[in-house]
């Protein structure tokens, strides 16, 4: 019987779609890439002329400002930072480093980032280039100057684990709202690790419909678009059959705050009419699960020693 009502929950109730559309832009230009790669080593775009902010990151990424163009300059360290395509990516490499060190994997600056882990192996922060800093990283968390780091296949349906950070409740949420979660646990495949907990998500409301008199509940349909792997790149997730079968089978929180609703919605209408049916209110932390909407390749990290 719960089985039955937690189906007619996720269809009646607590409606979702995903439409896979792409997260984010790549920036154009060399100011908007710079910037890009600015955020992600100082945690905020820096001030100052181009030339100055280009030889700064040169100094902190290699130590070496190199004789080319802007462009060319601007593009090669844009690249390193976020791109996988021929080798794993900076925040790749720093997200492998700080799973290995401590399990988790943070939202801070790179420099933030190194400075703890190298306080909490050694006592003090380490001078030299990040590039210099990330291999004696490696050094001590893998035995080697290279992270050993590979290509995986995450399948189609693969189940994530989410919680949501932005409340969902249909009396005042709206189409069009962002909807922010983050990664509820590690996601391993395989011994190799895909998604990590504290990972950030994010949906968009579609559609949303009050609760009103003769016990008709709410409902809100939100698009779950993407989710952050572990190498940096957003994967296409929806909530589909095998997410809600898995909360069916696991009666998460989710399921029995929704389940009560459906309850008392039937409820009302049999007890008369103009009796106000029950509005959607999920609070921050609700957990629930979503699954990747296609195939897709990714950098895991291995999570046992060869």
């Amino acid at each position: 019987m719960l089985r039955k009502l937690f189906s007619v929950v996720l269809s009646a109730v607590f409606l979702f779609s995903s439409m896979c559309t792409a997260f984010a832009e790549v920036p154009n230009t060399a100011e908007d890439k710079l910037a890009a790669v600015e955020k992600i080593l100082y945690g905020g775009v820096q001030t100052g002329a181009m030339a100055e902010r280009i030889k700064r990151v040169e100094s902190e990424y290699s130590g070496v400002n190199t004789k080319t163009s802007m462009m060319n300059r601007v593009q090669y360290l844009y690249t390193y930072t976020f791109d996988n395509s021929s080798a794993p990516s900076l925040i790749t490499q720093m997200n492998a480093l700080e799973w290995a060190i401590s399990h988790k994997i943070s939202n801070e600056s790179m420099q933030s980032r190194v400075a703890e882990m190298e306080n909490s192996i050694n006592g003090t922060v380490s001078n030299g280039s990040m590039h210099e800093r990330i291999q004696s990283l490696s050094e001590f968390a893998f035995g080697s100057q290279q992270i050993p780091l590979g290509q995986v296949i995450v399948p189609a349906n693969t189940l994530v684990k989410i919680a949501l950070i932005t409340p969902v409740q249909s009396k005042n949420i709206k189409v069009g709202d962002v909807i922010n979660y983050q990664v509820a646990e590690d996601v391993i495949e395989d011994g190799m690790l895909l998604f990590t907990k504290g990972a950030p998500g994010e949906g968009v409301v579609t559609k949303v419909k009050q609760a009103s008199n003769f016990g008709r509940n709410g409902a809100v349909e939100i698009d779950f678009k993407t989710t952050t792997a572990v190498d940096g790149s957003t994967v296409n997730t929806l909530l589909g059959q095998e997410s809600k079968e898995k909360m069916e089978n696991m009666a998460m929180a989710a399921g029995a705050s929704l389940a009560g609703m459906l309850i008392l919605g039937p409820i009302g209408i049999i007890g008369g009419a103009f009796v106000h049916g029950k509005n959607v209110d999920l609070p921050e932390g609700t957990e629930l699960y979503i699954q990747t909407a296609e195939e897709t390749t990714v950098y895991g990290i291995p999570t046992v020693s060869e």
